[in-house]
């Protein structure tokens, strides 16, 4: 019997050759749902207006964007959910009491959401090309230009119909100006104070109060294989440490790091903000270095700067930095070694 010819074809096509089932519309939705818990919570405990606030972000992102695209006629990416992440976390990263008409400051999440979407992505080539994570370039924007309307904090209602809000400093705030014993008397005792803190009764941003609730959505991302360990990690680590050692009131290694770690955007800057794919490094050495670097400005504006908080500012300038970490650590080219050898024997 002759032998059963087979035919063996080769196809021959360009990079990358490993593909993956996921898209980019995939993991931006993916990433608002792991923000879920965090957004409800900020409206379990500031009320209804941390809803509209939100919404009011989302909405104006994603109109911003359509705006743009259809003025110089390309074509509409709005259902990649780029935009309405974009909005959804700059929304997490404003006060609940931007809802007032008394003054009237509901215009700022609406500005802020322009500069995000168009100013910051947009116009430095669409998603992908952008340097500065957006949602908090549009943060920055608007406490640069309206730094009252963005420091007045609410005191938690627990009341999803509460319209109405005292205003109180933050956790921070008070850490910055009365110190660590101040802030374990506001709250009675030290485990109430890392009770609050835990699962956000107190003031702050709409989405960051609430340290579980950031905590399962970043678990939830990190078990899907959206983001890896290296960034979270050694930004939460090397901010951890600082504060133990430098944190204290007039010795070293007497400081607290949970309050710190717990406290302010900590974690939401770990876990969602710092992690961004475009622009955080994509080698995993370079992640642990820019999470490292954002740690450690973080806890320098907190500990010696003029601000209680430092996370925005800390993603912001190692932003900067990205394309070099990625170049410093950029990986061999396979092969590469032995042609360099083969030359010099030559």
């Amino acid at each position: 019997m002759e032998a059963t010819k087979k035919e063996h074809h080769l196809i021959v096509s360009v990079s990358p050759h490993v593909r993956s089932e996921e898209t980019t519309s995939r993991i931006m939705w993916s990433v608002c749902l792991a923000l879920l818990p965090a957004v409800l919570a900020g409206a379990y405990f500031f009320g209804l207006k941390a809803l509209f606030i939100t919404a009011l972000c989302v909405v104006s992102s994603v109109i911003s964007e359509q705006f743009y695209l259809k003025t110089v006629g390309k074509k509409s990416v709005v259902g990649d959910g780029s935009a309405f992440l974009t909005g959804l976390l700059l929304g997490m990263n404003m006060p609940a009491s931007l809802w007032s008409f008394s003054p009237f400051t509901v215009h700022v999440p609406i500005v802020a959401s322009f500069v995000a979407v168009v100013v910051t992505k947009q116009l430095f080539g669409g998603l992908g090309f952008n340097v500065f994570n957006p949602a908090l370039i549009g943060r920055a924007f608007a406490l640069i230009s309206w730094p009252k309307a963005m420091t007045i904090w609410n005191e938690p209602a627990a009341a999803l119909l509460a319209m109405d809000a005292k205003t109180t400093a933050t956790p921070l705030g008070i850490l910055k100006e009365e110190g660590v014993t101040k802030l374990i008397e506001v709250f009675g005792d030290k485990i109430s104070l890392y009770t609050h803190l835990l699962i956000g009764n107190r003031a702050g941003s709409i989405g960051e109060t609430s340290a579980i609730a950031i905590l399962i959505g970043g678990l939830f991302l990190l078990f899907r294989g959206y983001i890896t360990w290296h960034i979270p990690v050694s930004f939460l680590g090397t901010a951890a440490v600082l504060a133990w050692v430098f944190g204290g009131k007039g010795a070293f290694f007497t400081g607290d790091p949970i309050i710190h770690l717990i406290s302010g955007g900590m974690m939401l800057g770990a876990w969602f903000m710092a992690t961004d794919y475009v622009t955080s490094p994509s080698v995993r050495k370079g992640q642990i270095v820019f999470g490292i670097g954002c740690g450690a400005l973080t806890m320098l504006i907190r500990l010696k700067g003029g601000f209680p908080e430092g996370v925005m500012f800390a993603i912001l300038i190692m932003n900067c930095f990205a394309p070099l970490i990625d170049r410093s650590f950029k990986s061999k080219v396979f092969g590469a070694l032995k042609q360099t050898k083969a030359k010099e024997i030559k």
